[in-house]
This record gives C-alpha cells, structure tokens and sequence, in this order.
C-alpha cells in the first residue's frame, strides 16, 4: 500500500464538511482480490460496526453524526468529496476511504460490477443522513463532538488513520 492521501474540505456552502479532519484514502489497502464478505469482517475485526455492502448514493450527503469507512469490494466508482464544489475522487477495487463526519459525498459514475462495503465506529451505527443543502445547517458544533475512532477500520490500533486524525 502506499502512503495514505489526505484531503482537505472546508464548508461547501451545501455541505459543513470536517475542516478538522482529512479524508483518508488507502490505495490498495484491501489487496488485490478483496470480497465483500471479507472487506466487512476486516472491519468488524477492527471494531468498526453496522457494516453493510451496497453503494454510495447518488445524490450529495453527508452523516453528521458518524465517521464512514467506504471499501471498494469490486469495480470502481467516481465519489464526489466535499460537496458539490468539491472534488471527484476515484476509487477502485481494494481502495478504502474514510470520510470523518459531515464530509459530503456523492455517486458520480460505477463500473458495473461496483460493490462497496461501509461501516461506522463503535456508537456511531445509528448514523443520520442529511441532504447537501437541507435542514442541517447547525451540524457544525454536532460533526465536531463526534468521537474519533479508537482503531483504523484496516489496520487496527496503530493503522494510518489514527495518525492522519491524531
């Protein structure tokens, strides 16, 4: 794997976004030939929780109250981050994402084998959804009391994302 890219978002005016936090993308970190099966277990391993395999919606969100880990099982997919006016990010079979809470994210094109396996750190299972540009204009003081995780949802206690969010 190599070295994580970090990614900045400040407000997008539609979404907050988490100027606190970069998003963390780990090329590769699944491996080559990454099952959706084995993508959740590595993250329920790892202690991250309500893990499910589908996709990213097509319209821009955010979750205002979680931290998301995004696994791309198979396929690929364009993901806008940060927002309308943010940046299109392509992620490919064994990438990961972590999107700390209230980045914005969208769906922009798949392969049509995409798969993707999500999950949440621990209390953050009963995560909320908010439209870009809805009711979630007093989300900042929310996304910024959310805990940060305890382990990395790939490599555990001492994987990247603890030093990227430390």
């Amino acid at each position: 794997m190599r070295a994580p890219e970090l990614i900045r978002f400040g407000p997008d005016g539609a979404v907050p976004n988490n100027a606190a936090l970069p998003v963390v993308v780990m090329r590769g970190a699944l491996g080559a030939e990454p099952t959706p099966k084995g993508v959740c277990s590595l993250f329920e391993r790892n202690g991250w929780r309500g893990t499910w395999v589908w996709t990213v919606f097509d319209f821009h969100h955010y979750h205002p109250n979680a931290h998301e880990v995004l696994g791309v099982a198979s396929g690929w997919a364009d993901i806008r981050l940060g927002g309308p006016g943010g940046q299109t990010v392509r992620l490919g079979r064994g990438d990961v994402a972590v999107l700390p809470a209230g980045t914005g994210h969208c769906r922009e094109a798949t392969s049509a084998d995409f798969a993707v396996c999500g999950g949440y750190p621990p209390g953050q299972e009963r995560y909320e959804t908010t439209r870009a540009g809805g009711s979630g204009k007093n989300d900042a003081a929310r996304i910024a009391a959310v805990a940060l995780p305890q382990t990395d949802p790939v490599f555990g206690p001492d994987g990247p994302l603890i030093a990227a969010w430390r």
